[in-house]
C-alpha cells in the first residue's frame, strides 16, 4: 500500500510542493515545527533512511542542500536545521528545518501554526529561489 508520502508525489494528496527531481521531491510539512519546514522525500519507498543505498543517500543530501539553500534565501533564519527521524511515515525522509532564533525548540511535535495562505505565500518564495 502506498504511504502518504507517495499519494502526494503522485499528486493524488495535495501539497505545498517545492521542488522535484527525478529522485527526490520537496513540500511543505502541514504540521510544521517553524515556518519553512520542509520535508525532502526519495521518490522510492523505503521505510528506513539508513536502509537506502549509499548513493541515495548521497543523493537525497545533495537534494536536501539545494532546498536548504533556497530556504535559507528566502526565509532568512539564521540556518536551516535537519532532522531525520523517520518514525512518523515509513517512507524515507528528511526534515529542513529554518531556525530563527538560537533559542527555537527543534523537535517534532512542537508545532507552530501557519495559514494556507501563508504556506502558499512560503512554498512559492522557497520554490522560487532553489528553481532559477
Amino acid at each position: 500500500m502506498a504511504t502518504i508520502f507517495t499519494k502526494i508525489i503522485n499528486g493524488d494528496i495535495p501539497s505545498y510542493q517545492i521542488a522535484e527531481d527525478e529522485n527526490h521531491f520537496a513540500f511543505l510539512d502541514i504540521n510544521p515545527i517553524a515556518e519553512g519546514h520542509t520535508l525532502v522525500v526519495t521518490k522510492q519507498e523505503t521505510d528506513y533512511f539508513f536502509d537506502l543505498k549509499d548513493e541515495q543517500i548521497r543523493d537525497a543530501m545533495k537534494f536536501a542542500k539545494k532546498i536548504a539553500k533556497g530556504i535559507d534565501e528566502a526565509l532568512s533564519p539564521l540556518r536551516t536545521g535537519i532532522i531525520v527521524q523517520g518514525l512518523e511515515v515509513p517512507h524515507a525522509h528528511i526534515h529542513l528545518v529554518p531556525l530563527y532564533t538560537k533559542t527555537q525548540p527543534m523537535a517534532l511535535g512542537h508545532n507552530v501554526k501557519v495559514s494556507e495562505d501563508r504556506m502558499e505565500e512560503i512554498a512559492t518564495k522557497i520554490s522560487d529561489k532553489v528553481n532559477r
